[in-house]
Formats: structure tokens, C-alpha cells, sequence
């Protein structure tokens, strides 16, 4: 019993080792491949579009939500220590360094994620990939760098519209239903948020998680197995892997932050 479970978690960490090394080599001979984002700029926007356009309207409508809900319990939180002037900043604050960023991220990867996944796993299935091959074109250079260069420029423009989007549902909670002086709430914004620190640190994490969730879906599309079924699988591990690695990036890009 101790030799088999010994044994099976050998097996598991050299699974993981080799698996680490599979995607290290598959990211590296993407970014070599990835020149022609420079040179035909045309399939990246196109890609821009696809990405972010089909995810606009659920990260928009999240955004105005998650603003609400942060206008209620910040001002519940606020108005125990007689503080409700800075509702605003409370609101700013948690959308652009965290909540922003992460939520975006995560919808990111349960919305665009999957269906570059899907995409490159059919596209692999219906033999269209090796079809690309054979005709002396390198699928990675034309049909994945443009995917993981448009995801990596569409998420920082999506996290934008998800915290702006936020600040403006904090201020319909708190000025317009709580009353809470406009004033304060716009002043105390501004004085507490810098673009540096907060905005461009927010920014920042946007685009390490756009690359994160990019990689993994064209990672589990490229290696997923040529079947239905290996390609509900490789969906399926893409929203939990990039998710995985969202939060995981998050935790250690705040501890270097702030």
C-alpha cells in the first residue's frame, strides 16, 4: 500500500514536471512565431473584435453589478465609522487594484477562453490545422499569435470598461439612492487614487492575466484530443486552469505591488 501510493505520486509529479516543460516549449515557440502581429497587424485586430467585442456586454453588465453591490456594503461599512464620503474612493480603489482586473480575468477566460479552446480543438479535429501544414504554413504563426496577441490587447481594454463601469454603478447606489454627497464622492476619488500605483499597477495585471488565459486556451485547444470529448475536456480545463492562475498571479503581483 505505502509502495503504490509512493509510486503514484512519483508518477504524478514527473506528469506535472513534463507537462510544465510541454507548455514552457509551446510559449516559447509561440513568441518566436509571433512576428507577424507586426507585420500583418490586420489579423490582430480582427482578433480584437472577435475577443472583445462578443465579451463586451458581460463584462459591462458584471461591472455595473459588482459596482452596485460595492456601493451597499461600503457604505454600510462606512457609515459604522461616520466615513460615507469616501464611498468613492472605497469603490475606485477595490475595482481598479483588484476587483477590476481579477473578475474581468475570470469572465475573460469562462467567455473567450473557452471558445479559442473550442475553436483550435475543432479546427484540430477537422484536420484543417495539418491542412494548414501541409500547404507550408505554420499554424502557430497564422492562426495562434494573432488569437494570444489579440486577447493579451483586448483584456486591459475590457478590465477599463469593467471598473469604470463599476465606479459609475457605486455612484448611482451611493449618490443617487443613499444620497451621498457628489462632491465628496468624486473629490475623494480623486485625491486617493494615483494613476501609478493603482491605475498602472491595475493595468499591469490586466495584461500578465490576459497572457496567462491566452496561452493556457491556445494550449489546451492545440494539445486537445482530436474527439468531441477531448475537446469538452480541453474547455473544461482551460476555465479551471486559467482560473487557477488568475488567482495565483493576483496573490503574487499584489505582494510585489502594494
Amino acid at each position: 500500500m505505502i509502495f503504490n501510493s509512493i509510486s503514484a505520486l512519483g508518477a504524478f509529479i514527473i506528469n506535472v514536471i513534463s507537462g510544465l516543460g510541454v507548455f514552457s516549449k509551446f510559449t516559447w515557440e509561440l513568441f518566436c512565431k509571433s512576428g507577424i502581429a507586426l507585420r500583418r497587424p490586420r489579423l490582430v485586430i480582427d482578433q480584437v473584435h472577435f475577443i472583445g467585442n462578443h465579451s463586451l456586454l458581460i463584462i459591462a453588465v458584471s461591472g455595473l453589478f459588482v459596482g452596485f453591490v460595492l456601493g451597499l456594503q461600503g457604505y454600510n461599512t462606512l457609515s459604522m465609522y461616520g466615513s460615507e464620503e469616501a464611498l468613492g474612493l472605497l469603490v475606485a480603489l477595490s475595482l481598479v487594484r483588484e476587483l477590476g482586473p481579477v473578475v474581468t480575468a475570470l469572465l475573460f477566460a469562462g467567455r473567450a477562453g473557452t471558445s479559442i479552446t473550442a475553436e483550435i480543438g475543432l479546427m484540430k479535429a477537422g484536420e484543417q490545422l495539418a491542412a494548414i501544414d501541409v500547404m507550408g504554413i505554420s499554424p502557430l504563426r497564422r492562426i495562434l499569435a494573432p488569437r494570444l496577441w489579440g486577447g493579451v490587447i483586448a483584456m486591459p481594454v475590457l478590465g477599463a470598461i469593467f471598473s469604470a463601469v463599476g465606479i459609475i454603478g457605486g455612484w448611482v447606489v451611493g449618490v443617487l439612492m443613499i444620497n451621498v454627497d457628489a462632491g465628496s464622492f468624486w473629490a475623494q476619488m480623486q485625491n486617493g487614487v494615483d494613476v501609478f500605483s493603482d491605475v498602472g499597477n491595475g493595468l499591469i495585471k490586466s495584461v500578465v492575466f490576459g497572457f496567462a488565459v491566452m496561452l493556457i486556451a491556445l494550449f489546451e485547444g492545440w494539445y486537445a484530443k482530436p474527439t468531441p470529448e477531448g475537446v469538452s475536456r480541453a474547455t473544461t480545463r482551460t476555465v479551471v486552469r486559467s482560473s487557477l492562475a488568475v488567482l495565483g498571479l493576483d496573490f503574487l503581483l499584489t505582494a510585489v505591488m502594494f
